[in-house]
């Protein structure tokens, strides 16, 4: 079985979340936030699907307070 993925860039990533540049580094590096993948030389994305999760996650965490 196979699944779609679609791999967002910075620029979506930082919109959907509302988390500018630096802090989604920082949050990457404190393993909090999901891990960029390689696309070339000089450019990275994220897949699409696990930024959603991370957001979800978010919300539940909000609704637990």
């Amino acid at each position: 079985m196979t699944e779609n993925y679609r791999i967002i860039r910075l620029p979506e990533v930082t919109r959907v979340t509302g988390i500018c540049k630096t802090n989604i580094y920082e949050l990457i590096k404190k393993n909090k936030f999901p891990k960029q993948i390689n696309l070339g030389a000089r450019s990275v994305g994220w897949v699409e699907s696990e930024v959603k999760e991370w957001i979800q996650q978010r919300i539940a965490d909000r609704d637990l307070i």
